[in-house]
């Protein structure tokens, strides 16, 4: 049974970081793709940022891009998503979410991962 489990949210200041840490049991990063998403309330989820796990090739939103950095540790299993520069409107829960398959262009898109976190909460405040 695969399990997503997120960790590291919490509250900080605006131009604060944070480091969110996707743990993830009976699934191995051999391949496949690995997203992080975000939902403030009354919002659509969005899409943050994707990791293809056998090349470490990164891609980000325009939101986030140059802020926010997504890295792997494939000996923990574990997927981080590292948050700098941090504003108010990244205030979200996260999500971190794992698929076997390689398109992750596409996967990102559609939000189609098969697999999916609880989500761990940040909040920014101003």
């Amino acid at each position: 049974q695969v399990q997503l489990v997120e960790s590291g949210g919490g509250s900080v200041q605006a131009g604060g970081s944070l480091r969110l840490s996707c743990v993830a049991s009976g699934y191995t990063f051999r391949g496949g793709c690995m997203g992080w998403f975000r939902q403030a309330p009354g919002k659509e989820r969005e899409g943050v940022g994707f990791l293809y796990t056998q090349s470490s090739t990164t891609s980000y939103a325009d939101s986030v891009k140059g802020r926010f950095t997504i890295s792997q540790d494939n000996a923990k299993n574990t997927v981080y998503l590292q948050m700098d520069s941090l504003k108010p409107e990244d205030t979200a829960m996260y999500y971190c979410a794992a698929d076997p398959g390689y398109s992750c262009t596409v996967l990102f898109r559609r939000k189609s991962y098969n697999y999916w976190g609880q989500g761990t909460q940040v909040t920014v405040s101003s």
